[in-house]
């Protein structure tokens, strides 16, 4: 199976949400062919008009196809760029194209505010969608007939699938690697470009540990998305066990056995990871972080960072914050 990807650019797009796509569909031909499967990605990079396009960042990028209504791929995918609304009235024939091929292609995918062309085509009318936590907003305002959920990491509405900001369009692209040939080759792809498989999280709120991807017991990732959903509250191992009708040690063996940690570090990763996101986009008291996140005291989460990341949650703060929080 060969599965078609045109990958959109124009002037001012992100070069990082292109690239990061880029890559992803690569390592996973080089790992379809590592493991002798058959199927492969034949990805191009598509404009209004074919050359090179200049992005965000000052670096080009060479469109090798321009987009016409004949020659349409499996997969589409918008990028997104930094001044969105410039973006569309300088490549109008972006949303027309969009309009001309609705429901012709098997998947349309837009990464960050790439929706605001999906949007301007009628495409995300009466659907949830996701875009850039900045333009969330804008989004709505614009187009009102949009359910824009902000804190997605990507939504899919049947054919139509939207990524939160940048980097979330390579959870996107894995996603698709994943539906086209599995769960194996995306996390070999995940492994290779040292991200996450699956953020069941939002933009706001954290990712899940890559090696607790790497599962195939269903019950077992019921469970942790499960926890995921539910760090704030007082969970334990008779919580876990309960969901799926087991003891407390067979659940810990078989948790253990699946994802190579215990249920109680996964849940302690997680609170991390949350408490982290907080940190590095709000202004949130230590002290609330700490309770949002699922710790029982300001003094339980500073341990669970000096043991994960090396460092104290408030020096974390100073190091990535947007800006010092009232601790």
């Amino acid at each position: 199976m060969v599965v078609t990807v045109d990958i959109i650019i124009y002037k001012g797009f992100k070069a990082l949400e292109a690239v990061g796509s880029l890559s992803v569909f690569t390592y996973a031909n080089i790992h379809l062919k590592r493991r002798g499967l058959a199927g492969r990605y034949d990805v191009k990079l598509a404009a209004p008009r074919r050359g090179e396009i200049l992005s965000d960042t000052g670096v080009s990028l060479k469109a090798e196809k321009s987009l016409n209504t004949l020659s349409l791929p499996h997969t589409a995918i918008i990028v997104g760029a930094w001044q969105i609304e410039q973006a569309i009235g300088d490549a109008p024939e972006i949303v027309q194209w969009v309009e001309s091929t609705a429901g012709r292609m098997a998947r349309t995918a837009a990464l960050c505010s790439g929706a605001f062309f999906l949007a301007a085509a009628g495409l995300l009318d009466g659907k949830r969608a996701t875009t850039h936590w900045a333009v969330a907003d804008a989004l709505k305002e614009k187009y009102p007939g949009v359910r824009v959920d902000a804190d997605c990491i990507f939504i899919r509405e049947g054919s139509i699938w939207t990524s939160a900001g940048v980097t979330a369009g390579i959870d996107l692209a894995l996603a698709l690697v994943e539906e086209d040939f599995g769960q194996d080759v995306a996390l070999d792809v995940a492994r290779d470009l040292v991200v996450y498989l699956k953020r069941p999280g939002g933009q706001s709120q954290f990712s899940s540990h890559l090696v607790s991807q790497a599962t195939h017991d269903p019950g077992i990732r019921d469970v942790q998305d499960w926890i995921l959903a539910n760090i704030q509250n007082d969970l334990c191992a008779s919580d876990m066990a309960e969901r799926l009708s087991m003891s407390v040690r067979s659940f810990n063996r078989s948790f253990k056995r699946e994802t190579g940690t215990t249920p109680s570090n996964f849940l302690t990763r997680a609170r991390v990871e949350a408490a982290r996101r907080m940190l590095e986009e709000g202004d949130l008291p230590a002290k609330t972080v700490a309770a949002e996140s699922g710790f029982k005291t300001y003094e339980a989460m500073r341990k669970a960072f000096r043991q994960a990341l090396g460092i104290t949650p408030l020096t974390y703060r100073e190091r990535f914050g947007a800006g010092h929080g009232r601790d």
